[in-house]
């Protein structure tokens, strides 16, 4: 079968491999009809997420068809219609059965304090190979397989398995309520889903922070107020905009490969001191590097976005992280955190716990992620999709690559 496959930073191919088998009874094979490139892919191909193992499968956003079940699994049937939650729990454990499918002590062979399992990640998470192929083995498939409902496309499924949930977690995490000011720092794919998220969940007004003039267009399809930071100093703008208090929520989702302003008042605000620390935090993200040209360049600002999102919030106010860190990044602004008497919290999203719900909501209608879907790719083409996604040019917000095409 073709898939995706990681080979070096820098260095991704489509490759012929072996279709997978069924090694566990709980297991399911699902033939893929639809599968997304994620930024976190990007993080691994630039080097920002080190830890990878040449030949892993790459992708953890998919929905298709069951092709094959273990016999411990009692739910599906084969020929279903299935979204694979990008996370893996096992569904037993007390960390499941609470809800924190992210913090699972079976799922990663790793063991129990190895982190979070999923799809197409370093060797830390498993490895377990993604879900950017025409095949995949779907462990502890009673768990990690949710049905498709009626008249739910793929497509608007596909965004379920990661981004949409993920977005609605660090909504949570923000703790959005009834008629709060949320400022979402980052205007990717789970940026444009935060702004849904917060509003769904009760936010009276949302604004969003980003660089890219052609993904802040896009988030005014959310109705959310856009903020440029190559334009303007977003701290000093929102705290214009909210009557100098600040917004009650924010919601970080940019993470690791952040980019500093370059241009406007905020770039002069990065000093020398300031863009040291950056380099330094670049160089422990990013230890390897493989830039291309402009292609496979890590952020150069790794903790620009916590900065910005505790400067700016409210004081008491709630931060919310979703974008992706890895585990050897050190900084935060924690004494300015503390004394501001601002609540953090973070994490990997558990995906399987929203997921259902998540389905419900766009299968009556009441939310349509797919409004961010910009461009829909066949496999063959993955590496070109891979490329223009890395570079965020116009048009290629989130990239959905077909197999079948």
């Amino acid at each position: 079968m073709k898939a995706v496959v990681w080979h070096g930073v820098g260095d991704i191919s489509l490759d012929d491999v072996p279709e997978p088998t069924l090694d566990e009874p709980a297991d399911a094979i699902v033939r893929i009809t639809a599968s997304a490139i994620c930024g976190t892919d990007l993080h691994f191909v630039r080097g920002s997420m080190p830890g990878m193992r040449p030949g892993t499968i790459l992708g953890h956003e998919a929905v298709g068809t069951v092709e094959a079940l273990g016999p411990e699994v009692r739910n599906f049937s084969v020929g279903d219609r299935v979204v694979i939650p990008s996370t893996i729990g096992c569904g037993r454990c007390v960390y499941c059965r609470a809800g924190y499918y992210a913090q699972c002590d079976m799922a990663n062979p790793n063991g129990r304090d190895a982190g979070t399992a999923f799809y197409g990640g370093p060797e830390s998470t498993g490895p377990f190979d993604g879900l950017q192929a025409e095949y995949a083995r779907v462990p502890f498939a009673h768990t990690n397989l949710v049905a498709i409902p009626p008249g739910v496309s793929d497509e608007q499924a596909l965004m379920v398995s990661d981004i949409f949930p993920t977005a609605w977690f660090g909504a949570r995490l923000a703790e959005v309520g009834s008629g709060d000011v949320v400022v979402v720092l980052g205007a990717g794919p789970v940026g444009q889903l935060a702004v849904l998220s917060a509003r769904l969940q009760g936010a009276g007004r949302v604004l969003i922070v980003d660089g890219n003039a052609d993904r802040l267009e896009t988030a005014k399809l959310q109705n959310a107020e856009t903020i440029d930071f190559n334009a303007e100093d977003p701290v000093k703008v929102v705290e214009e905009l909210t009557g100098g208090i600040g917004p009650d929520r924010v919601i970080e989702a940019v993470g690791v490969d952040a980019r500093r302003p370059v241009g406007g008042p905020a770039a002069h605000q990065v000093g020398d001191a300031v863009a040291a620390e950056f380099e330094r935090e670049r160089e422990q993200a990013a230890p390897e590097t493989n830039i291309q040209g402009s292609q496979w360049v890590p952020g150069d600002a790794p903790s620009q976005a916590l900065r910005w999102a505790v400067e700016m919030v409210a004081k008491a106010g709630t931060i919310g992280i979703v974008g992706v860190y890895p585990p050897q990044h050190t900084s935060f602004p924690l004494g300015a955190a503390m004394n501001r008497n601002l609540t953090i919290q973070a994490g990997n999203c558990n995906h399987r716990r929203y997921v259902p719900g998540l389905l419900s909501r766009i299968a009556t209608g009441s939310a349509d992620p797919t409004t961010i879907l910009s461009q829909q790719e066949p496999l063959p083409s993955a590496l070109a999709a891979y490329e223009a996604f890395d570079r965020a040019l116009p048009g290629w917000t989130k990239v959905v690559l077909e197999p079948t095409a």
